[in-house]
């Protein structure tokens, strides 16, 4: 008796991996470059500080997504 072997890209881990990594991604570099930017306009009373850091945060976790998941 043959017993058919599960390979990890068949059992469907793969997607469920990807669509719990990518909001996180997304939501950490918001978070942490968002943060880094509120307590450097804080410190400086530049107001741009927060919204710079939270584009950057974006596109920062946007390339990374891309370069796991998008290839």
């Amino acid at each position: 008796m043959s017993e058919k072997k599960i390979r990890p890209e068949d059992d469907g881990r793969d997607f469920a991996s990807a669509a719990w990594s990518i909001p996180s991604y997304l939501l950490s570099g918001m978070l942490l470059y968002g943060g880094a930017g509120w307590l450097l306009s804080k410190w400086t009373g530049v107001v741009a500080f927060m919204p710079i850091g939270l584009i950057l945060g974006v596109a920062l976790a946007v390339y990374l997504v891309y370069r796991k998941y998008g290839r």
